[in-house]
């Protein structure tokens, strides 16, 4: 199998990055370290390449109303320039995608979904849209081939952020650096836009670039320039992992998928069932009214123990019959300690609860644990 290529894979090869297949894209895992990377987010900015992330456009008058649909979040309450996280859930309550939704005019939405999901998501945002009583005033184009992305995080990004797009916003005329948490603003870069968004998926602050492909080389190394006296450094997949799961952001495919609900997964603050008739309403309402029979929980290792991976058993401490499977787990950086997520039965899924980790036949002792393991410091 041929795997896909970003634009930036001629400078990832150049600069050092380790190459790996991930999800049939060729993407850097690491540069000088996933725990040198790690830090340098943390403690003062970072640079990565999300140009496999794909990028679909909804627009027209009842964009709107068809997003709000299918969607669980409540798109009413996005204001043009603002973007919010939600998911796209099948009839059942399980997730289809996880994905943020920007919007960018009164009548035009983008939408950035996860690498592995774009066929799939498109396949069941065109289902709905047939289903769509005012089809005809919605058009969905997947312009994923197009556009290409990179995200800057960390809390030096906001100092230097200003200089890679000089000139007013053509939204609200911010600049990237007034932009509030969720915001999203486009500069005018030639002839064609760039996006710029303060979101984000290592927990600190940062943002997200979304631009024609042909313009992301450009600004991916003017922020190295602008970034190398706070000490940015080029950011691969390993450090990424290692930040979100901290931060206890869900992967698709690990602790979300067609079978896992939103509401087990953690995530019922972006399932707004108040808002009216939605794709999968009336399963994820029964669970948030009390018919959740499982639920991701963040654990921590207790001792010294070779840190969790995905698919490693946990247990009751003491008992033999299989309690979950690790969904997610490494080495924290910041903690020094073996920290995971894993869907519990309800009646395990508290903080306090004693587990044990199987990792090569021998039985590590853990505890649920509050979620996030790390939370930025209060400026």
């Amino acid at each position: 199998m041929t795997l896909q290529r970003t634009p930036l894979y001629d400078w990832h090869a150049a600069h050092g990055g380790q190459l790996i297949d991930f999800g049939g894209w060729e993407l850097p895992v690491k540069y000088s370290g996933i725990i040198e990377e790690h830090l340098a987010v943390r403690r003062a900015a970072g640079l990565f390449d999300i140009s496999h992330m794909g990028e679909v456009w909804v627009s027209g008058p009842a964009a709107a109303r068809f997003l709000n649909g299918v969607l669980t979040n409540d798109l009413a309450r996005l204001d043009v320039g603002m973007a919010q996280y939600t998911i796209l859930c099948n009839t059942q309550g399980g997730t289809v995608d996880d994905l943020y939704a920007y919007r960018i005019g009164e009548e035009t939405f983008f939408l950035i979904i996860n690498a592995a999901r774009i066929d799939a998501d498109m396949a069941w945002l065109e289902s709905q849209l047939d289903q769509f009583a005012d089809r005809r005033q919605v058009s969905l184009k997947n312009l994923s081939g197009e556009y290409a992305a990179l995200a800057l995080q960390g809390p030096a990004t906001a100092g230097f952020v200003d200089s890679l797009l000089p000139g007013q916003g053509l939204i609200a005329g911010l600049k990237p650096s007034a932009l509030r948490k969720n915001g999203v603003e486009a500069y005018a870069v030639g002839t064609d836009k760039v996006f710029v968004a303060r979101t984000g998926y290592t927990g600190e602050d940062g943002f997200e670039f979304v631009s024609p492909a042909t313009h992301i080389a450009d600004i991916w190394e003017a922020a190295l320039r602008a970034g190398q006296s706070s000490g940015i450094k080029p950011c691969g997949l390993g450090a990424r992992d290692t930040l979100r799961l901290e931060s206890c952001y869900p992967l698709y495919g690990h602790e979300l998928d067609e079978q896992t609900s939103p509401i087990e997964a953690g995530l019922g603050a972006f399932v707004k069932c108040e808002k009216g008739p939605f794709v999968g309403a009336a399963p994820l309402a029964a669970q948030k009214a009390g018919g959740l029979q499982r639920k991701s929980v963040a654990f921590q290792l207790t001792g010294k123990a070779p840190p969790p991976r995905m698919g490693c058993e946990l247990f009751i401490p003491g008992e033999s019959q299989l309690l979950a499977n690790v969904s997610s787990g490494t080495m924290s950086p910041t903690l020094g300690a073996g920290i995971g997520l894993a869907c519990l039965p309800l009646a395990q899924a508290h903080a306090g609860q004693p587990l044990e980790l199987i990792v090569r036949q021998t039985r590590y002792p853990a505890l649920v644990v509050p979620k996030p393991f790390y939370r930025r410091p209060t400026p």
